[in-house]
């Protein structure tokens, strides 16, 4: 299980929604070098998942926390969800995403 950041606030999802923060992923040439996110502007696709909601209204909902608890490693769709700032417990920005349930691709284990 990665490291979940500690944030300054807490957030609890609504419906079918998960927060997640995603991972930055460095590209490694054949040479050695590291080649950061930041270099290729490719928006992360794996996270690890800061809160659960409780699931929707209706009989078709589902409980995201029937397949997901905080920790888990993720994957998701390049642009899917939205885009939030938060700060962690040490004043620094942290990004995460709100995702809906069906966003999510599946668990890295």
């Amino acid at each position: 299980m990665s490291k979940v950041p500690q944030l300054k606030v807490s957030i609890e999802p609504l419906g079918d929604r998960v927060v997640v923060h995603p991972l930055a992923q460095e590209q490694v040439t054949a040479s050695g070098i590291i080649i950061p996110d930041t270099a290729s502007g490719e928006k992360p696709q794996e996270g690890i998942v800061i809160a659960v909601g409780k699931g929707g209204i209706g009989k078709d909902s589902q409980n995201p926390s029937d397949f997901l608890k905080v920790g888990d490693k993720v994957l998701f769709g390049k642009y899917a969800g939205d885009d939030v700032k938060l700060k962690d417990t040490d004043g620094k920005d942290v990004e995460v995403k709100v995702l809906h349930l069906d966003s999510i691709l599946g668990k890295v284990k």
